[in-house]
């Protein structure tokens, strides 16, 4: 006898938590008071027209712009419960536990293993048969690894663009993050080296929580499980990627989407 009981999806646990973000550059602010969860294990999109402050967003969520002078962010990011802006919470360690890919591939002038095991060897691991078998895993989480296993000793610089990026997507992985920040990976690539990035992040989700930042609705609606939709510095709305994309519960969010802007 079939079940009557209706199917439900099971509830993630949340992975990020920000709370009430505000990112200023000088005077201008770019974030204000922005608020969602993260669910683990679980694609994040991030979508707006250009300059409504994806980007600004995601660099926040382990700290980049502390890196960057004249930046302002208040407000709480949580990881696992814990404020990643606490007094004595270590920037570091956070970036550790939290990888960023960016816009443009950016590979080490370096062989192909040394930009994967780069990562582990400044955190001190220096047995090469343990750096091999890091460079191995990493290379095969993102991918790539069938395409490079003989040519390790190699530039990085003479990969292609595609491979470029999967190659610091490896980097990422071989430091062993909890959640990985994608900013437009795939906006520099072509279409065959995009579908490659798009098939990776739908792997990586099984053992990864990842957000992205994406300027492809298209791309937003294939890989995302959730979507939340930025306009001029606002959080407008945030949900799972068909509803946002079918039922969208703002009037901004269903003209971006339906192109009447952005």
């Amino acid at each position: 006898m079939l079940s009557t009981e209706p199917v439900t999806t099971p509830v993630r646990a949340t992975k990020l938590e920000v709370k009430d973000l505000n990112v200023f550059y000088g005077e201008f602010q770019a974030i204000k008071d922005a608020s969602m969860d993260v669910p683990e294990n679980r694609v994040t999109a991030l979508i707006g027209p250009s300059g409504c402050g994806k980007s600004t967003f995601i660099r926040a969520l382990n700290r980049m712009h502390d890196l960057s002078p004249g930046v302002t962010v208040k407000g709480h990011v949580r990881l696992d419960g814990q404020d990643i802006y606490g007094k004595d919470v270590d920037p570091v360690t956070i970036r550790h536990r939290i990888g960023m890919v960016f816009q443009r591939p950016n590979p080490f002038p370096k062989t192909i293993y040394e930009n994967v095991v780069y990562g582990p060897k400044i955190h001190g691991l220096s047995d090469r048969r343990k750096l091999a078998e890091v460079c191995e895993r990493g290379l095969r989480r993102a991918a790539l690894w069938d395409e490079v296993k003989d040519r390790l000793n190699e530039s990085a610089l003479d990969l292609s663009g595609g491979q470029q990026q999967r190659l610091c997507i490896a980097r990422v992985l071989a430091v062993e993050p909890e959640v990985i920040l994608m900013d437009e990976p795939a906006s520099a690539l072509d279409p065959i080296a995009t579908s490659k990035i798009e098939d990776l992040i739908g792997e990586l989700k099984r053992d990864y929580t990842v957000v992205i930042v994406t300027h492809s609705m298209q791309q937003a609606a294939r890989i995302s499980d959730f979507t939340s939709f930025f306009l001029l510095g606002d959080l407008i709305e945030i949900g799972t990627t068909s509803e946002v994309f079918t039922k969208p519960k703002d009037k901004r969010t269903e003209d971006y989407i339906t192109g009447r802007y952005g």
